[in-house]
């Protein structure tokens, strides 16, 4: 069986705003096909480190490669979903124009042949061609995430970072958003920011507990004992059918 190879090498890297250090010596590698969850308190340095990885920061010091290059470089070999806000109802711009834009070639360079056939396979993916001409406006939040799904994979990347993006969306909206995560899981690898943490247990394989510094990247049956540490009070996660959490009295 041949080794997995690998998308995202983080090497010692350390990130400053300022004088604020947000994270520090991280060392991380992510394989294809991977499935990590990133958890961590608000503040923790999660939604940096994907910036990092994607190019869109740059480290203090140490090292981040993406397919072995610099990420600037590569960056189009990775698909971003960033946290959710409300889209403008006053910006007429239909699904399939969205996902298009996944395929933005520069000013004045017209979409190809090639360009549409992807979007339309996209939104195939996503089970949202039914609605290719609607506008994004009208459609629910858990619409709006599949087609930003749609746009993020329509240049067929080899990860796909997502940050937190069920935050307001209903409990039904997530479970079929996770199982369409699981099928894209088949061709990419999968890294997903959460504070959920009732969700490891059923979805994820690996686990990343940042909190500035990596406390623990692993097997997801290894990350529980971690969080005491992450988020600085005892947390216990108890599983029942549906997966529920209890956190104890700060």
């Amino acid at each position: 069986m041949s080794e997995k190879k690998e998308i995202v090498k983080i090497k010692n890297v350390d990130f400053n705003y300022g004088d604020y250090r947000v994270l520090e010596n991280i060392n991380l590698s992510i394989y294809e096909n991977d499935m990590l969850a990133i958890i961590g308190p608000n503040g923790g340095g999660k939604t940096t480190l994907l910036k990092l990885i994607l190019g869109l920061l740059k480290p203090d010091s140490g090292v981040i490669k993406l397919l072995g290059k610099n990420p600037v470089k590569n960056r189009k070999l990775a698909g971003y979903i960033p946290q959710r806000k409300v889209i403008d109802s006053s910006f007429p711009i239909s699904v399939f124009e969205t996902v298009l834009m996944g395929r933005y070639r520069g000013l004045g360079r017209r979409y190809k042949n090639e360009d549409i056939d992807a979007a339309n396979e996209a939104l195939e993916t996503v089970k949202m061609s039914d609605l290719r001409d609607r506008n994004m406006s009208m459609l629910s939040g858990g619409q709006q995430q599949r087609v930003l799904i749609a746009r993020s994979i329509v240049s067929k990347p080899k990860i796909l970072l997502l940050d937190e993006p069920l935050s307001g969306v209903d409990s039904e909206t997530q479970i079929n958003f996770y199982k369409l995560i699981l099928d894209l899981n088949k061709v990419m690898a999968i890294v997903f920011v959460t504070h959920d943490i009732s969700v490891i247990s059923k979805y994820f394989e690996n686990v990343a507990c940042l909190n500035r510094k990596l406390y623990y990247h692993g097997p997801k049956e290894g990350s529980i004992g971690k969080l005491r540490d992450i988020y600085n009070c005892p947390v216990e996660v108890i599983a029942h059918g549906i997966p529920h959490r209890v956190f104890k009295k700060h």
